[in-house]
């Protein structure tokens, strides 16, 4: 019997020591973090540091960078630390409320585009973009005046301006043609009058026209001629849109197809904070008491 009791507490010893020897051999596995600062009970570790590092930059920029870094890093510990023991605690109170917001909003918010990214769709027929301009012309004022135009720009020693003149005015079959076959000698051109431009666009591209004297030369039918040291600027105007006019459609289709978009993401958000309550309720994660 006391045979039986002697070799069950060897046993009981061996088996605690064989469990220490295992939890010290585990804890020695685990590598002690290096620091390289503290402030009071804050530590800053090297691995902190190490991930900014740029491998390209030598090894006395990387010791200029980390010391600095050091430095700031505990002037923000050491200003944070008397901040908390000077500023008002209802003051604190509100800081924390804040900073908990800006966190909830960071995680939620990237959540939601992750999942609006994933399922938005961005597919708009001509159909549905013409549809929700015929709704909401209205709302399509102009806030900068806008012409349809063509024109040309040439040097001026160029031999036939005024045959280039009366085919820019005219401008039959023939004479588009012929301009289109003596293009390479422009220096610029612009043919294409059905497409609306506006103004600002067209004192870029004719240096001697400016928001000064524009109302004399942009006007409907008009043909102009400008000129400066270098080139010989001509012109035609064949229509103009005014400041609150309604946006011609071909104008503003790329904001109309942004606005199609946007309205989806919301109403896709919508539908899902919706979507997201109704199955917390249904699987009682979320409960609102009763107050009465």
């Amino acid at each position: 019997m006391l045979c039986l009791q002697i070799n069950k507490t060897y046993l009981i010893s061996l088996l605690v020591l064989t469990l220490f020897s295992s939890c010290d051999a585990i804890f020695n596995k685990k590598e002690e973090k290096e620091p390289l600062a503290r402030v009071g009970d804050v530590y800053l570790y090297k691995e902190d540091v190490a991930t900014l590092l740029d491998n390209t930059i030598s090894e006395q920029d990387s010791a200029i960078f980390v010391s600095n870094y050091i430095n700031n890093w505990a002037s923000k510990q050491l200003l944070l630390s008397k901040s908390k023991i000077n500023l008002p605690e209802e003051k604190l109170s509100e800081f924390d409320r804040l900073v908990d917001d800006y966190k909830s909003d960071l995680y939620t918010r990237a959540y939601v585009e992750a999942l609006v990214f994933n399922a938005q769709d961005t597919s708009i027929s001509t159909s549905q973009l013409r549809s929700y301009y015929d709704k909401e012309k209205e709302n399509f004022k102009l806030s900068e005046k806008l012409v349809q135009l063509r024109f040309v720009e040439i040097p001026t020693q160029f031999l036939d301006k005024e045959g280039v003149k009366r085919r820019m005015d005219n401008w039959s079959s023939s004479d588009k043609e012929y301009l289109d076959s003596i293009a390479v000698q422009f220096n610029k051109i612009h043919f294409n009058d059905s497409v609306w431009v506006s103004v600002s666009r067209v004192t870029e591209e004719i240096p001697p026209l400016a928001l000064l004297n524009e109302n004399d030369y942009l006007k409907k039918s008009q043909f102009f001629e400008l000129q400066d040291s270098l080139e010989v600027y001509l012109g035609k105007v064949t229509d103009v849109l005014e400041v609150n006019d309604v946006a011609p459609y071909e104008y503003i289709l790329p904001e109309i197809r942004q606005l199609i978009i946007n309205r989806r993401r919301l109403d896709y958000v919508k539908k899902l904070k919706t979507e997201i309550i109704d199955e917390a309720i249904k699987k009682k994660e979320f409960e609102i008491y009763d107050k009465n």
